[in-house]
C-alpha cells in the first residue's frame, strides 16, 4: 500500500457530495490501492450533518478509507492537499442578479484559492463544481499564483456525458460506443456540443456521428438545446439539482487526471485557456477537448472546426469573457 493522499470535497453536507464521497473512499476515482484522507469542508451550520456523513463513511467499512475531517476551517481543510473538489458555492436565489451570485461566488472562491495558495502542497490538483463553475476555477487560479494554472479545472464532464448518451440513445448503442463528443466553452447554457468528431461504434465499425444518426437537424438542433439545458430539465423534474449524475462526472473527471485517457480518446474540461489554438481568448477558463497522461492535460490539437461550431464557440467565449470582468472587478472589493 502506498501513502495516503489527502482529498479534499467542500460543501460536503450536500447532496452532490453525499452522491461522491463513497465512490472516492471504495477507490473508484484515485485506484484501488491508493489509500485516502478524506478532508469533509463545509459552513459551521452544517456541522452536525457532515458529523451524520462521517458516521455513515465509518459505517461503510472501506479498506481505503484512514481517516474522515470535518472541519469549517479552512486551514484544516486545505492543509497539504493532493486534490481538492471544489463543490461548495452559493446557489442562485429567487430574484437575485447574476451579478450578485458572481459577488458572493469571488468571495468564496477567492478565499479558498489564498487557502490553497497557503496550505496546499503546490502539486494538488483543483477540480471547482460550484457554479458559475467556469468562473469560480479562475478566480480561485488568480488566488494561488504559485500553483501552476494548468492544475485547476472546472466541471463539463457532465455534459459531455449528457452529449455522449444523448447520441448512444439516439443509435441505440452503449454510451461506451460513442467517443470524442466535445464540450466547448462555459458551463451553462451557452456551452457547445459539438459532435462533428465524435465516433459511434456500430456493428463493430467506427462510424462518423453524422453518418451514424442520420439525422442532421437534431444533431445541429434538438441535441444541442438538450445538453445546453439538461440541468433545468432536471431541475424541473426533481426539485433539485443533478446529483448522482453530476457526482458520476466528477468521479470520471478526477479519476482521468489520475490515470489518464484512453489512447486515441478525449475527453472534455474547463482548463486555462492560455495556449489554445482554436481562437479562444487567453485568461479564461474555457471547456476544451482535451488528453491527459502523466497526471498533466493537452489540448487535442488540430481539429478542423466549421462556420457553425465557430459561431457557437464564439458565443460561449464571449458571455465568460463578460463573466471574467465583471468578476474581477469585484477581486479588489
Amino acid at each position: 500500500m502506498s501513502e495516503p493522499i489527502r482529498v479534499l470535497v467542500t460543501g460536503a453536507a450536500g447532496q452532490i457530495a453525499y452522491s461522491l464521497l463513497f465512490g472516492i473512499a471504495k477507490g473508484d476515482v484515485f485506484g484501488a490501492n491508493q489509500p485516502i484522507i478524506l478532508v469533509l469542508l463545509d459552513i459551521t451550520p452544517m456541522l452536525p450533518v457532515l458529523d451524520g456523513v462521517v458516521m455513515e463513511l465509518q459505517d461503510c467499512a472501506l479498506p481505503l478509507l484512514k481517516e474522515v475531517i470535518p472541519t469549517d476551517k479552512e486551514e484544516v481543510a486545505f492543509k497539504d492537499l493532493d486534490a481538492a473538489i471544489l463543490v461548495g458555492s452559493m446557489p442562485r436565489r429567487d430574484g437575485m442578479e447574476r451579478k450578485d451570485l458572481l459577488k458572493a461566488n469571488v468571495a468564496i472562491f477567492k478565499s479558498q484559492g489564498t487557502a490553497l495558495e497557503n496550505y496546499a502542497k503546490k502539486t494538488v490538483k483543483v477540480l471547482v463544481v460550484g457554479n458559475p463553475a467556469n468562473t469560480n476555477c479562475l478566480i480561485a487560479a488568480k488566488s494561488a499564483p504559485s500553483i501552476p494554472k494548468e492544475n485547476f479545472s472546472c466541471l463539463t464532464r457532465l455534459d459531455h456525458n449528457r452529449a455522449r448518451s444523448q447520441v448512444a440513445m439516439r443509435c441505440g448503442v452503449p454510451a461506451t460506443h460513442v467517443k470524442n463528443v466535445i464540450i466547448w466553452g462555459n458551463h451553462s447554457s451557452t456551452q457547445y456540443p459539438d459532435v462533428h468528431h465524435c465516433k459511434v461504434n456500430m456493428a463493430g465499425s467506427d462510424l462518423a456521428c453524422f453518418e451514424a444518426v442520420k439525422d442532421d437537424t437534431w444533431l445541429k438542433g434538438d441535441f444541442i438545446a438538450t445538453v445546453q439545458q439538461r440541468g433545468a430539465a432536471v431541475i424541473k423534474a426533481r426539485k433539485l439539482s443533478s446529483a448522482m449524475s453530476a457526482a458520476k462526472a466528477i468521479c470520471d473527471h478526477m479519476r482521468d487526471i489520475w490515470s489518464g485517457t484512453p489512447e486515441c480518446e478525449f475527453i472534455s474540461m474547463g482548463v486555462y485557456s492560455k495556449g489554445n489554438t482554436y481562437g479562444v481568448p487567453d485568461d479564461l477558463i474555457y471547456s476544451f477537448p482535451v488528453q491527459i497522461k502523466d497526471k498533466s492535460w493537452k489540448f487535442v490539437e488540430g481539429l478542423a472546426i466549421n462556420d457553425f461550431s465557430r459561431g457557437k464557440m464564439d458565443e460561449t467565449a464571449k458571455e465568460l469573457v463578460e463573466e471574467r470582468d465583471t468578476a474581477i472587478s469585484f477581486l479588489g472589493v
